[in-house]
């Protein structure tokens, strides 16, 4: 493999440029005068091949479970609510919101209606009735009608900053009946210009009183409530072009007024090597809250959710599941999986694991799968969504979902 020496605006700009299947090493030693760390980066994305029935049925789960196709044919699905009848919404890349429902109970969708369109639309949240949805700019809200179909859209928030490099927003209701949406960063690492960029944002139900929450979050797709203790947690996406070990995902719990990192400081303390704060490390550092725990580097968390439901047995109930979407900045690939993040008696995590995998395969040359969204059906099974081949997964316990 040929090594590249490259500045850190050079390995960013090569990000939209390489479509290589093999793995691409892109370095930089250009020192400066604190001479803080060696920038290095890899290209590298596994074939993508089809997620046949065959090869779904080789996908491994805990004993127990049960894992199979929820729906197909779904072009590329990404966040999903989920009513309390089971009629599914699910948000698609190219711009629309699709409804399923499986009317016959076998675990598989047998209906499904297009019942929106809008560019860039991506998160959804349901409060009641109500559809609560996000795209780059702006929250939108729907009353459902008795069929499920869209009542009136109206305008719940505006001028949210344009996305750049990170325009999949999500949004969730908390304990409180705050509205938090997630708005990522323009950039891989960057000085924004938006003060609401790389932030979690807060809001009343109405749009009303809308305030930074937390600052110095790159990417946090994916947050919910401790069912128990009601702690928020949220998975950060890590600054790419850093090696294949940094920076790792980091697992953050996400309080009011504090600040997280991006772009100067991640893990315990180390210093982004191509970025420095205009106060310098030692001072910025004092201001920054430290993760919880941290996962494999460029795993690329999306969704998160804790499992409130009493299918999957008792000692899963309150642990959070995670889609890990998968690599293209690691020379080996990471993440391709769904994980658990397990949640001590005292509400505290604990460790990872994995919960379902295989959708690498051939030594990690080809993937079947990158999974995005995450939803609980009414019965406690699981729906996880891959954007790739354009599948809902169902994941179950005690019930075959193949």
């Amino acid at each position: 493999m040929k090594l590249f020496h490259l500045t850190p605006a050079a390995c960013l700009f090569l990000i939209g440029c390489s479509t290589a299947s093999e793995v691409q090493p892109l370095s930089s030693t250009d020192e400066d005068p604190i001479n803080r760390a060696r920038v290095e980066g890899y290209v590298f994305q596994p074939e993508r091949i089809d997620a046949t029935d065959a090869r779904v049925a080789e996908l491994s789960v805990p004993d127990g479970f049960t894992i199979g196709k929820f729906a197909e044919d779904m072009g590329k699905p990404r966040m999903l609510a989920v009513r309390e009848d089971g009629t599914v919404y699910v948000t698609r890349r190219g711009g629309d919101i699709y409804m399923l429902r499986d009317t016959d109970g076998d675990g598989k969708a047998d209906s499904r209606e297009q019942v929106f369109e809008m560019k860039n639309i991506h998160g959804l949240e349901l409060r009641g009735d109500e559809l609560y949805m996000v795209a780059v700019n702006e929250v939108l809200k729907t009353r459902l009608q008795s069929d499920g179909t869209f009542g009136p859209i109206d305008t719940v928030a505006t001028k949210f900053p344009e996305g750049g490099q990170h325009n999949n927003r999500t949004l969730a209701f908390g304990p409180d009946d705050k509205l938090y949406v997630s708005v990522g960063s323009t950039c891989n690492a960057c000085a924004e210009t938006n003060d609401e960029n790389a932030t979690l944002v807060q809001m009343n139900a109405d749009g009303s009183e809308r305030k930074i929450f937390a600052k110095g979050l790159r990417n946090t797709i994916g947050f919910d409530w401790h069912p128990e203790t009601g702690v928020l947690y949220g998975l950060d996406h890590g600054i790419d072009w850093l090696g294949d070990d940094a920076q790792k995902e980091e697992l953050n719990m996400l309080e009011e007024g504090k600040h997280y990192g991006w772009p100067y400081i991640y893990g315990d303390g180390h210093y982004n090597p191509a970025d420095e704060p205009e106060e310098g490390f030692d001072a910025f550092e004092k201001k920054v809250t430290d993760p919880v725990m941290t996962y494999t580097a460029h795993s690329a968390p999306l969704d998160m959710i804790f499992y409130r439901g009493d299918q999957f047995p008792l000692t899963y109930r309150n642990d959070a599941i995670v889609t890990m979407r998968g690599s293209w900045n690691r020379s080996e690939p990471s993440g391709y999986k769904i994980v658990r993040i397990e949640f001590d008696d005292n509400g505290k995590p604990v460790a990872f694991h994995d919960f379902a995998t295989g959708w690498l395969r051939n030594n990690d040359q080809q993937q079947m799968g990158r999974l995005v969204g995450l939803a609980e059906m009414p019965d406690g099974s699981l729906l996880a969504t891959d954007d790739t081949n354009g599948v809902i997964y169902r994941i179950a316990y005690g019930k075959s979902s193949r």
